[in-house]
C-alpha cells in the first residue's frame, strides 16, 4: 500500500479529537457523579482538583480508548454514531466553554 500523508493526518486528527473529547467528557462525568449535595470546589480550583484525581484519568483513558476504537470501525454508520457525533459534540462544547471563560475574563479585566 502506498504512503498517503492525507490518511496519516486524518489519523492524527482523530487521535487529537478523541483526546480532547475524552478529557472534557471525563471532567463532566466526574462532576456529575459527585452530586449536588456534596461540597466541592468551583471554578479553577475544582478543575485542578479533578485533574489530579486518579478517577479522572481512568475515565479519560477509557473514553479515549472507546473513541479511538470507534474511529476505526469498518461500518460507516457505527463510526458516525460512536465517534463523529460524540467527539465533535464534546469538543465543540469544550471550545465553547473556553471561549466563554476567555470572554468573561477579558470583560472583567476591562472594568
Amino acid at each position: 500500500m502506498a504512503y498517503n500523508p492525507a490518511f496519516q493526518a486524518m489519523d492524527y486528527f482523530k487521535g487529537i479529537l478523541s483526546g480532547v473529547a475524552a478529557i472534557f467528557l471525563a471532567e463532566c462525568a466526574l462532576n456529575f457523579s459527585q452530586g449536588i449535595s456534596e461540597p466541592k470546589a468551583t471554578g479553577l480550583a475544582g478543575l485542578v482538583g479533578s485533574i489530579f484525581s486518579s478517577l479522572f484519568w481512568i475515565l479519560a483513558v477509557l473514553f479515549f480508548a472507546f473513541f479511538f476504537a470507534a474511529s476505526r470501525f469498518g461500518n460507516k454508520l457505527l463510526r458516525i454514531f460512536f465517534f463523529w457525533i460524540p467527539t465533535l459534540l464534546f469538543s465543540t462544547l469544550c471550545v465553547a466553554v473556553l471561549a466563554l471563560f476567555t470572554y468573561v475574563f477579558v470583560r472583567l479585566r476591562q472594568h
